[in-house]
């Protein structure tokens, strides 16, 4: 009786990865304070598929039309942050995502910072894929350097914080201020460093977005709607002076992480992280030499 008492605790105790992730100590969305959607943000597609009400936007995907929205104002270093609240059910093929892009100011050559919920099929989570992209096009030749998870909560049953820091020396994404993945500058080479302007948005990806485009957007399910609120985007714009100093992911002004938001992402890398394109073998890694020197 007492050893089968001790297997049913045993199998009751959760793994360590079913807790949520240690404290990082230090909560960065606190620093910076929300804005009215109409004063930071426009439509950029979509209209039709676009309500605010009380500061929470919600667009969607039907099989007319998806929508996006954009910043006013373009940047070159700062905080970018949105509370999101997924789609339940089969959302397979369809993206809702926040980024920070300057595509339409250099068409083909782009830089790209992404949080891209990837959608799933029934019983399945969503894939949360971190990417970047320096000075990339739509010709077949770029080069993503995407670092995919599964995060330890249900991106649909409430609204989580995510948010991407964007530094001369950094780039560091969050969920709910826990770091998730840091990328830092090693070169100028692989480092984006012209200005760019934040993007939401919602769209039809089937051709890869769920299991490399073996699940598509089924309509049937539609309308497929991600829902935002809190909005943040602080830090150097590109019209302010050059002495303007780029924010902070930590209590230290000149940037990085501390130990324990170290510890806070090294166990979201550990438990959480199904994808790292620097572990891919299928990988040409010259062309992402950052890659030669990670660990």
């Amino acid at each position: 009786m007492a050893l089968l008492l001790f297997i049913t605790v045993i199998f009751m105790i959760p793994s360590s990865s079913a807790y949520g992730p240690p404290s990082p100590g230090y909560w960065p969305s606190s620093k910076f304070r929300s804005m009215n959607f109409y004063k930071g943000f426009r439509n950029l597609w979509g209209p039709q598929h676009q309500t605010l009400h009380k500061n929470e936007l919600r667009i969607w995907l039907d099989k007319t039309s998806g929508s996006g929205f954009k910043s006013v104002r373009p940047f070159r270093s700062g905080y970018f942050g949105a509370s999101m609240k997924l789609q339940p059910g089969y959302t397979a093929g369809v993206i809702s995502s926040l980024y920070l892009s300057n595509n339409e100011a250099h068409p083909g050559f782009h830089d790209e910072v992404d949080i891209e919920f990837l959608g799933t099929t029934f019983g399945k989570p969503y894939t949360l894929q971190t990417n970047v992209y320096i000075r990339g096009s739509g010709d077949q030749k770029i080069i993503g350097r995407e670092m995919k998870f599964h995060l330890w909560f249900d991106p649909t049953q409430d609204f989580h914080r995510y948010a991407l820091l964007w530094s001369p020396k950094e780039i560091i994404f969050f969920v709910d201020d826990v770091p998730i993945r840091r990328y830092p500058r090693k070169s100028a080479a692989t480092f984006p460093v012209r200005p760019m302007w934040l993007y939401g948005s919602i769209w039809d990806a089937s051709s890869w977005a769920t299991e490399d485009g073996k699940y598509k957007a089924d309509y049937r399910y539609q309308p497929f709607v991600a829902r935002y609120a809190n909005f943040k985007a602080s830090g150097c714009s590109a019209y302010t002076p050059a002495r303007c100093h780029p924010v902070s992911a930590s209590p230290y002004r000149s940037g990085g992480l501390t130990r324990q938001q170290y510890a806070a992402m090294r166990w979201v890398q550990r438990y959480h992280m199904v994808y790292n394109y620097c572990r891919d073998p299928k990988r040409d890694h010259r062309l992402t030499p950052e890659c030669l020197h990670s660990h």
